[in-house]
């Protein structure tokens, strides 16, 4: 029990971006699972307006990351009572609400920290180590942001586009990630310093069916402080 409540703690830890920081939503222990909450947002609903709405803002946070949180609970609680009666099927079959919640859980706790209202310098371009990073490995911070755009609109079904730090390689890439996987499915080495959800609810309401506008979008409250934060954590 202890070594599955310790490896859940592991995972959720190093798909944030390492173990040097605790979860955006802090765990907790309860019943010998390990649970997680809803983090508050850092800004006000409204504060990403107009390339994110408050409506959406509000409905993503307190609707659809809220339901990640409370069925990823969920799954523990019934992954405990699995392990306690030694029913290896029931072990097996949760594995799934398991990634897909988590997954969902770890995602929007780094999306929601991967913007910033513009009054507070969100859209500011990345400066320093990861700007110099950016023209390096990608030629310049537009060509970077045209991939990550063009990779988010030809995703198709649901899933997140990420700018990831391969910390063994030592080089910044572009993934994607289907559904609600974490960047961590990818490799063990991925850092992710930055992520686009693009499932429809994160901006079907303001968007309609034009991905591209809101991919185009976004990247004006983007908070490239806070991923520029993290490269600089991960090779100190």
């Amino acid at each position: 029990m202890a070594l599955r409540t310790l490896a859940s703690k592991k995972a959720l830890s190093l798909a944030l971006g390492g173990g040097s920081r605790p979860l955006a939503a802090a765990a907790a222990a309860r019943g010998g699972a390990t649970t997680v909450s809803l983090p508050d947002l850092p800004y006000d609903f409204g504060a990403l307006e107009p390339a994110i709405s408050g409506e959406i803002m509000r409905l993503h946070h307190q609707k659809h990351h809220a339901t990640y949180v409370a069925n990823y609970n969920k799954a523990l609680e019934q992954l405990d009572a699995a392990v306690s009666k030694g029913d290896a099927s029931a072990v097996v079959q949760l594995q799934g609400a398991i990634k897909f919640n988590g997954g969902g859980h770890v995602n929007h706790s780094i999306f929601w920290k991967n913007l910033k209202p513009i009054s507070e310098g969100g859209g500011e371009p990345p400066h320093g180590k990861l700007g110099w990073a950016i023209d390096e490995h990608f030629g310049s911070f537009e060509a970077l942001v045209k991939k990550m755009n063009a990779e988010g609109a030809a995703l198709q079904g649901s899933g997140w586009v990420w700018l990831a730090l391969d910390k063994e390689a030592k080089k910044l890439s572009v993934e994607t990630t289907p559904n609600q996987d974490p960047l961590v499915t990818k490799g063990a080495s991925f850092v992710p310093l930055l992520g686009i959800d693009v499932w429809e609810h994160a901006y079907y309401l303001q968007y309609k069916n034009v991905k591209p506008d809101y991919l185009n979008n976004i990247w004006k409250v983007m908070n490239w402080k806070y991923a520029g934060e993290v490269y600089e954590n991960v090779h100190a």
